[in-house]
């Protein structure tokens, strides 16, 4: 009965798998992200004077239609675009060596006539002149090294989904192109200054505090490239 149920587990996820036969990946839905939930929020009005609203004939307007307008992305629901471009090299080489080498001896040759008392119950040869003498020798070597090459060029449009207390903006951003049967799919999420978005709309990832980035797929090509599940449980309980 203990070995029926995990089999019975195993069946079941099989069958859900085999409904994607045939079929591509699906999209992800937008309508549970942060994102689709902070630019469906309605923002409270902006009007010039609180006292004298603008009219709809007069070239000045309040919000991001006015004439002279800031097109930054400033508060909860608008859109930015994130440039990454990551060119990374690492490369890092360490040598270890040690040596140690110890000699320690103890004897207690003369103790008021005590150790010469303990010398007559003793084997022949042994004394307490000479109770201990140890000699050890210890070595190590170590070599190390690392070597990286990452290189990632996109661009991704991200939307602010929180303003915090200090004006900094969280913006997550979600963006997936399918060709075929293989889906890619990028992710960017963080913290942003508004200073640090330009006067095209634009921040670096490198101005994202707590970035997340992650360019990945999932689909056939993916799946055949992933080890097979029964696999991967071996590796992980099989000891050697």
């Amino acid at each position: 009965m203990r070995f029926l149920i995990p089999a019975v587990l195993i069946l079941l996820a099989a069958c859900g798998r085999l409904e994607e036969v045939g079929k591509a990946p699906g999209f992800s839905p937008l309508d549970t992200t942060a994102q689709h939930h902070a630019m469906y929020n309605v923002p409270l009005p902006l009007v010039a004077d609180r006292d004298h609203p603008t009219e709809a004939a007069s070239l000045w307007a309040a919000g991001h239609a006015a004439l002279f307008d800031d097109r930054r992305a400033a508060r909860r629901g608008d859109i930015l675009t994130v440039v990454v471009e990551i060119d990374d090299r690492a490369e890092i080489s360490n040598t270890t060596d040690r040596s140690l080498n110890g000699n320690q001896s103890m004897g207690i040759p003369q103790l008021l006539g005590i150790p010469q008392r303990i010398d007559r119950n003793l084997p022949e040869g042994a004394s307490m002149a000479e109770a201990v003498s140890t000699t050890g020798t210890s070595s190590f070597s170590g070599d190390g090294s690392v070597r990286r090459n990452e290189k990632l060029t996109l661009r991704i449009a991200a939307a602010v989904v929180e303003e915090l207390p200090n004006g900094v903006l969280r913006i997550e951003g979600q963006q997936e192109v399918r060709v075929n049967h293989e889906l890619r799919e990028l992710l960017v999420s963080g913290f942003v200054r508004p200073a640090d978005i330009s006067r095209q709309n634009e921040v670096r990832y490198d101005r994202i505090a707590g970035a997340r980035v992650s360019y990945g797929g999932r689909g056939r090509i993916s799946e055949v490239q992933q080890p097979r599940y029964g696999q991967q449980i071996a590796d992980i309980l099989l000891p050697f």
